[in-house]
């Protein structure tokens, strides 16, 4: 049976989305619903108000053979099994699957999809009910606003219909999975650890305070307004020998700081191993907190709310490349893993008694679907053999046989397997080399000697980058007389009108595709992106490695229930008495690849232990 439901729930300029994540807004004090709109197959569409009544009609599903449908089914999914005790045989969502069949940067609002559709408008009762409780609405407008909300279930259904033709099962699968690991959450909160972490920062910020004042001869009120200055503040960094990060500017063309909030490697850097140089970039922004004291915080916070347990906030297919987003103020997806007093947050994130965490990685993922797609079949039977590629190449750098006895001689030959695949120049990676650890100092010339002998043993995927630059122009100039093309030595990407074909049957897209100043770009939801071979390159072996892990994963979860993904790797928390079970099957699935990737050669790293930052 389906269940397309729609809650409308109390809001305020204080409470709701505008002001409060999903999970702190349904869990705030003042949080109720005002009423429900449910739809159960194709039935008429009803409005019930009031918790009591919204009980009464649910209890009279059989919830153990129904699906429920909702358009952000993380927000009605959660608000069904956070306050009404419902879990659903089957979570749909027409959010996210707008979101995998239309790309991340389509405008996945209901309204906007309902348009796009044509399938009907949504209204905009909505707005006149900011601030008004259950109680304040009399039958008039409670009425209206019930007509509201039915309109909002009829399109979701209709806007579900018109999804599911162009979305495989598989998805539909990690979409289910994905609600869960919010809905359900099963990971357990050591707040005492937090806490303990949160009062060494303090004492920590004490004594760090007084030595940067010292340092800029100023005070503490005065220390953000000192560090405003681009030049003052890379000159601090280098006090504390930390390379200020760099960027192209979109405008001059020419190398710029990179200092914006929203630069990647600055928010890196405000999880920088040393706690100074966290402090730094705190001050630079004008925050009283470091990020780490932040996320320590607001961790601390959600287990409080959820009786020590904490919900996984993931977005299904964030990414352009399909892979999951963080969401809702969480970000799984980087939490500080290095260092052993950052690793906190991790070390807090526990399973529950008698339970313990699995984490099962999928090894060098990117790097092997690269050589297999590229048909760089040197490297590819590496992998197959099991040999230890990064020191097969650090070894042609160095000019002598590298191993693990080596740790920075491999890191300069992972490094170069891992960037270099997608056309990384020398200048990107001598800074890559010399600001991730355990570092390596290499000059401009070393540098580009690593690049030109990388280039030279991997011609085949030198040509993909080609190929790939080609598709891009295939893409954007698609006319009657274009015809459909595989991409790379495999038969499992296909060129086309919409983009690049996936072997799910998804696209990666590249929106009003186009040239400028001899340069092709497209339009994403951050701005102009520019965009070329090894770009594309990076993007479908990203897809296909995201595709990849999401189908062992479907293979686990009918075993065990996934309780996390993070980038290449499956996260569960499987009872003590099943751990061999799951060890040997899990390893199985993961060891495994799709139909569509035969001869890939896969493999996987499992640890476990009771907390998800010891495995």
């Amino acid at each position: 049976m389906l269940v397309t439901i729609d809650f409308e729930t109390f809001y305020s300029k204080d409470v709701g989305f505008k002001k409060q994540t999903t999970e702190e807004y349904i869990n705030d004090p003042q949080f109720h619903v005002i009423g429900m709109g449910i739809k159960i197959n194709d039935g008429e569409t009803r409005w019930v108000s009031g918790d009591d009544a919204v009980r009464r009609e649910l209890v009279r599903i059989d919830w153990s053979t129904s699906a429920v449908l909702a358009h952000n089914t993380l927000f009605d999914g959660a608000i069904l099994s956070w306050r009404f005790g419902v879990v659903p045989a089957f979570y749909f969502d027409t959010l996210c699957m707008a979101r995998a069949i239309h790309g991340v940067d389509a405008g996945g609002s209901l309204a906007a999809l309902a348009t796009r559709y044509g399938i009907g408008q949504k209204g905009d009762e909505v707005v006149n009910a900011l601030g008004k409780r259950l109680c304040d609405f009399d039958e008039e407008s409670l009425a209206r606003y019930g007509e509201y909300c039915i309109n909002d279930v009829e399109l979701t259904y209709k806007l579900f219909h018109k999804l599911a033709a162009g979305l495989p099962e598989s998805e539909l699968d990690l979409v289910d999975m994905t609600l869960r690991m919010y809905t359900q959450p099963v990971f357990q909160i050591n707040e005492q650890l937090l806490l303990d972490r949160l009062k060494a920062k303090a004492e920590e910020k004490r004594a760090l305070l007084g030595t940067l004042t010292d340092v800029l001869e100023c005070t503490e009120e005065e220390l953000s307004k000192n560090l405003s200055s681009n030049r003052k503040f890379a000159d601090v960094l280098q006090r504390f020998g930390v390379p200020a990060p760099m960027k192209t500017s979109p405008t001059t063309g020419k190398d710029t700081y990179a200092f914006a909030k929203n630069d990647e490697e600055f928010i890196a850097l405000q999880e920088h191993e040393d706690f100074a140089v966290q402090q730094l970039c705190a001050a630079r922004l004008g925050t009283k907190s470091t990020l780490e004291e932040s996320r320590i915080q607001r961790f601390i916070d959600v287990g409080r709310r959820n009786g020590g347990k904490i919900p996984v906030p993931l977005k299904y297919y964030g990414a352009h490349t399909g892979r999951w987003a963080g969401s809702d103020a969480i970000n799984f997806q980087n939490l500080p893993s290095r260092d052993k007093t950052k690793k906190a947050l991790k070390n807090a994130i526990a399973a529950p008694d008698g339970h313990v965490v699995i984490n099962c990685d999928s090894s060098q993922i990117e790097a092997r679907v690269l050589a297999w797609l590229a048909g760089q079949n040197d490297v590819v039977g590496q992998f197959a053999r099991g040999e230890d590629v990064y020191s097969i190449f650090a070894s042609k750098v160095y000019g002598f046989e590298v191993s693990k006895a080596h740790p920075t001689q491999r890191f300069v030959g992972k490094t170069c397997v891992l960037g270099l695949g997608y056309g990384t120049g020398a200048k990107k990676l001598r800074h890559t080399l010399a600001t991730q650890p355990p570092g390596a100092d290499v000059s401009d010339d070393e540098a580009q000697r690593m690049v030109e002998l990388y280039r030279t043993n991997n011609s085949k995927i030198t040509d993909l980058w080609s190929d790939c630059g080609v598709a891009l122009r295939s893409i954007m100039g698609w006319d009657k007389k274009s015809v459909r093309t595989y991409l790379g030595e495999q038969d499992c990407v296909i060129i086309e009108r919409k983009g690049v074909r996936l072997p799910n049957g998804l696209h990666i897209h590249y929106p009003d595709l186009q040239e400028r100043d001899r340069q092709l770009i497209y339009k994403s939801r951050k701005g102009v992106i520019p965009i070329w071979g090894g770009g594309v390159t990076e993007n479908v072996v990203q897809a296909l490695a995201r595709i990849i892990v999401g189908e062992q994963m479907r293979w686990i979860s009918r075993e065990f229930r996934v309780a996390l993904t993070v980038h290449d790797s499956a996260v569960l928390v499987v009872p003590k008495c099943d751990l061999d079970a799951a060890k040997e099957y899990i390893e199985l699935c993961m060891s495994t690849p799709p139909s569509w990737a035969a001869g890939l050669p896969v493999a996987c790293e499992l640890t476990y232990a009771e907390t998800y930052g010891e495995c």
